[in-house]
């Protein structure tokens, strides 16, 4: 199947993971799944050692969840699974951004999504997805890969090598539309597209760069030398920003950030983007409202 076909496959929703329909006999495992979420506002506080204003919130690395499964080793940036801070539920619209390391030869079982965008992206490593509407395929470091859960889908992820680490960020998104058919989609990036320079990766608009979702987010990729400098305007009134740092130390207007760390902003147009060394970063432009 073509791209071009997954793109045609579906649309939307806006819940959580839970069994339904044909996926009832599936089994929730406690890793891959999220407590019961209250909404409340955008769900983050002014932070005190921000060095910017109070419509920032600083997470540092050092300041995520973290969950030790043995073959599965997990950073959490907001609740998820067994790590629960309810000042860290979420940001807008973005409710799952976890830093995942899987070990050689394993992988989550079959298990079931509904009504939530989920977005992959490997950064080391096969990682080998198959799920209940035939797809089997494997990303690799360049690729992006999203599903609408929309009205219920299942899926297995496996580490496909047998002696080496998979790397993955794994971001669930709010829908903006419930119980739509779901979708599967995956792409091979360009990296030379991301040099210096903001790579979009994932918007609203099928016939955009990137993947896309059912939900006003749009997703770039960065891989700035020493000393770039760059202004990002936010893509549509009443969204905010969050940056995640892959590898390097950036500023972000005058909030430095380091490898790992993650910078939520809002109230605000635009951004300004400064690397301090060579670095890799993610910038996720989000609606701060759910609904």
């Amino acid at each position: 199947m073509n791209r071009k076909q997954f793109l045609q496959k579906g649309l939307l929703g806006t819940a959580i993971f839970s069994a339904s329909g044909g996926l009832a006999n599936l089994v929730q495992n406690n890793i891959d799944e999220l407590r019961q979420l209250e909404i409340v506002g955008f769900n983050h506080l002014p932070n005190t050692n921000s060095n910017i204003m109070s419509n920032t919130v600083l997470h540092k690395a050092s300041s995520r969840g973290y969950a030790d499964h043995g073959w599965l080793k997990s950073y959490h940036s907001f609740s998820f699974a067994n790590y629960y801070n309810p000042e860290r539920m979420h940001f807008g619209v973005l409710r799952v951004l976890n830093d995942d390391t899987v070990a050689a030869g394993m992988g989550f079982g079959t298990h079931p999504h509904d009504n939530m965008e989920i977005i992959s992206i490997p950064l080391e490593g096969d990682l080998e997805h198959k799920d209940s509407m035939g797809n089997l395929a494997v990303i690799r470091n360049g690729d992006v890969q999203v599903m609408s859960a929309g009205t219920g889908i299942a899926h297995s992820e496996y580490n496909k090598n047998k002696d080496s680490l998979v790397k993955f960020l794994q971001i669930w998104v709010f829908p903006n539309k419930r119980n739509v058919q779901p979708r599967y989609d995956q792409l091979t990036l360009d990296a030379a597209d991301r040099k210096n320079k903001l790579q979009q990766i994932l918007s609203p608009n099928p016939d955009d760069e990137g993947v896309w979702i059912h939900q006003d987010a749009w997703f770039h990729l960065a891989d700035f030398d020493a000393g770039i400098s760059q202004e990002y305007p936010i893509k549509k009134a009443g969204n905010g920003v969050y940056i995640f740092v892959l590898k390097g130390d950036i500023t972000v207007n005058e909030q430095l950030l380091q490898t790992r760390d993650g910078l939520g902003v809002w109230d605000t147009d635009k951004i300004t983007i400064t690397s301090e060394s060579q670095a890799e970063f993610l910038v996720m432009d989000v609606p701060m409202a759910i609904g």
